[in-house]
Formats: structure tokens, sequence, C-alpha cells
């Protein structure tokens, strides 16, 4: 049997005729490139045959050399970014930035990942039960769970409930929060310790806020702040649920701190971002971010990230840490955002201690960033069963602004030179802001608290 796998867009000049598994003739006919419109048109209507062209067009580019057959790769990855979208429903340019990421054979295990839930965790609140008493409780409800991970201690993995999880005694009464393990992990990174001073920048619901209370056992003060009036509502309701009775909430901007209170031993900046890492929750994460808007986050992030910068002291006997994370996985609103950070301030990355993850990227696409970016960590929903999230953890060195940097986070960002990357040679983080520039500048002038 014969069969064509004709792409329902325009032709282009490039044919390649090819044998799949069982012996017989697959054509494809290639697009250099095409405009979002035209393609859509063009899709093919049956979803089993865009299935099949994806695995086609991946089979290739893993063996490129052999069965390439002389048509450029950015045709194959073109063709594959559109027909990625068309299968999974995003549009093209986020598909075009996030396969980037990936070796070509984890780049359907994550789409796919994205189209699974992920399994419902709960975090057990040591301030008022320990994990060995919640199962005991919850098993005697008909809930069977088990361990998250060797990685953390209090994580609980929900296999079956008969009982609406979100609703029982134990629930009601503050022994554990609903909270996904990715979101353990910027705590545990910033590891505060009792009775220091933390601020939480974006604290809402307070799953970060109740976590960090809890390891600190009630001591020191954490200051949770949240921008959204509403969203402070559900926050002081689950500290007061969980019986954190070491935190005062604030309802600020974020980049009103320090100018509000500084001076805290450590800072955890859980930023906005665009959701890349969630869309198995969100699916509108799919289509409702064009570049523009992926553009205004980074800037935003880069604002926030000095200002949480700014709101330590570097000289706590304790402290002096700050962790940046976002449940995204572009790089765009992560490496690029601490590269930037460690261009405009004094400090440096640190290893994270968590105990597993990818490493951050030093190279990316013909860009290079400080080599120190290794220590950052990468978590994807197909390698690690989790939402998308990525961690970093900075340790300020002084309090003085460095000479030549701006003391203020919403000052024009300096151009850095585009360079080849050679890691060999690279030995300072370069990376071009000028896109932001004009961004952070139109914000301070319509600035909103």
């Amino acid at each position: 049997m014969r069969w064509d796998f004709l792409l329902s867009w325009r032709l282009s000049h490039y044919s390649s005729t090819l044998k799949n598994d069982g012996g017989d003739d697959i054509t494809l006919n290639l697009v250099e490139d095409d405009s979002e419109e035209d393609t859509q048109n063009r899709v093919p209507s049956d979803i089993h045959v865009v299935k099949e062209q994806i695995h086609e067009v991946i089979r290739i580019l893993q063996d490129f050399r052999t069965l390439g057959k002389g048509v450029p790769r950015s045709t194959y990855v073109t063709t594959l970014t559109h027909l990625l979208a068309s299968y999974f429903s995003y549009t093209p340019y986020l598909v075009s930035i996030l396969t980037p990421l990936f070796p070509i054979t984890e780049v359907l295990p994550f789409f796919e990942a994205n189209e699974t839930p992920r399994p419902v965790t709960i975090r057990t609140n040591t301030l008022k039960s320990t994990r060995r008493e919640l199962v005991e409780k919850l098993e005697g409800r008909g809930v069977r769970v088990g361990p998250v991970g060797g990685w953390e201690k209090s994580g609980l993995v929900v296999f079956e409930s008969k009982v609406p999880i979100g609703a029982t005694p134990e629930y009601l009464a503050g022994h554990y929060m609903l909270q996904s393990p990715s979101s353990f992990l910027p705590v545990l990174a910033l590891a505060p310790t009792e009775n220091e001073r933390v601020l939480d920048m974006c604290s809402a619901p307070g799953g970060k806020t109740t976590h960090m209370a809890a390891l600190m056992r009630n001591t020191g003060c954490i200051v949770a702040n949240d921008a959204n009036r509403a969203r402070c509502k559900g926050l002081v309701a689950n500290i007061q649920r969980l019986g954190v009775r070491n935190a005062v909430v604030s309802n600020y901007d974020a980049r009103e701190y320090p100018k509000v209170m500084g001076g805290f031993d450590r800072v955890l900046l859980d930023a906005p971002c665009s959701g890349t890492g969630v869309i198995a929750k969100d699916q509108s994460v799919k289509v409702n971010k064009s570049e523009k808007d992926f553009q205004k986050l980074s800037a935003l992030q880069k604002e926030l990230i000095l200002h949480a910068i700014d709101s330590v002291d570097a000289q706590s006997a304790t402290g002096g840490y700050i962790v940046y994370s976002t449940c995204s996985v572009t790089v765009q609103e992560n490496e690029e955002v601490v590269n930037y950070a460690l261009r405009k301030r004094d400090v440096k990355l640190v290893d994270t201690e968590l105990a597993f993850g990818k490493e951050g990227y030093v190279n990316f696409c013909g860009k290079s960033f400080h080599p120190s970016l290794k220590l950052t960590r990468r978590y994807y929903p197909h390698t690690n069963n989790m939402d998308g999230f990525y961690v970093a953890k900075l340790k300020k060195l002084s309090n003085k602004i460095p000479k030549g940097k701006s003391d203020d986070a919403g000052a024009e960002l300096d151009a850095a030179e585009e360079v080849s990357v050679d890691a060999s040679k690279q030995t300072e983080p370069t990376f071009d802001d000028d896109a932001d520039a004009e961004i952070i500048q139109g914000k301070r002038a319509n600035h909103v608290r």
C-alpha cells in the first residue's frame, strides 16, 4: 500500500520521498515559511494524518544527515512547528519558542505531557500535624496517598479519594494544603531558618508563605505581599486556616519594595509569568500569549528581580539570599532575567541544593549567558511528572549598587552585545536587552499599584 503525507498548506519547491518502517513511500512536501492565517486554512482536517506527519518529521530530524536529502533543516523545523501547533492547538509562535528547549526526542513527549493532568498532591502542614499522622487520618476516610518523593518530607500524592480532598475535616482544620510539588521547590531552595525576616513578594494564594512558616516553626517574621487585593483575601484565609502566626500580609505592587520595607534576610520572588509550565492546568496559555506579551512579562520580571535583590540585607548574619522562580519554561522569562540581574547588581548564583532538575541554560539559540547559570534548575512535566518550573538562588554580596549600574529598577536597560556561543571564551553574561527598555519606560510612565 502506498500512502502520501502531503502537508496541507502551500507547497514549496522542496520534496522528499522516504520509506516508513513498513517500507511504504512517504512523500513530504515541505514549507520553508508561511503566514499563520494561510497555514491554518490549509492544515489537514484528519488529526490522525497530522499525528503521522509529526512522527515522520521527527524521525527525519533524528537522523537528519541520512534522511534530510539536501533539504535545509530549518524547513523541517518550520514544518514541525506548524504540525504541532495544529495537532495540539497552540499558536505557531508559542510552539516555535518551546521546541528549541528540548532535544528532538523530547519535543513530542513535552507537548503530550501538557495534555495530561498532573497528580493531585498535598503538603502536610507540620505546624499542626506530622505526615504520618495525616496519612493515618486520610486513609481512615478512604483517601489513598503516598510520598511525593525522597527529595522532601511533607508532600503526599493522592492516588485515590472517596471524599473531596479539599473538604475533609483535616483540610478545614489546616492540617494540609493542596499544593503542586513544583511549588515546594523555591521554598526548599530559599531554606528560611528560624527567627529570620523573610519577604514573599508575590505570595497569593499562600502555599509558599505557609510552607516557609512551617520551616521557620512560626518564628521570625514573614511579610506576605501580593499586588492583587482580591487574592489577598484568599492568602489571609489560608494563613489563618494553617495556623500561621508569624506572617503579615501587605497589598503593594512588589516594585514598592524596599521603599516600603527592606533589610530582609531572604526574599522569595515567584514572579508573574506566562504559565508555559502549567499548560496542563490552563489550556488557554496555548493561544492567549503573543510575542509582545512575552516581552512585557520579561521586562516586568527584570524590574521585580532588582527590587527583590535591593530588599535583601547583604550583611545578614544568616541569609542574604534571593530565590527567583517561575512556572514558565521559556528562557526569556528565566535565564535571561537572572542573567540581567547578574549584570545590574552585586550578586552571584549559588547552588539551589535541590536534589534533582536539569541545569539552566548557559548557551541557547546562539546567545551566551553567564557560566554560573548552570547552577539554576529547570523542571518539566514530561521528565519530572510535575508542572514546568524554574528556580534560581542568588547570594547578595554588597548593599551598594555597582558603579555605573542604575539604582532604579525601572531605568533604561543596557544593551548587551550579541555574541556567538562559545562558553570557553565567555566570561561575562551577555544578552540583548534593547527590546525591554521601551517597555519598562512605558510601564514607569503608566505605573499603577
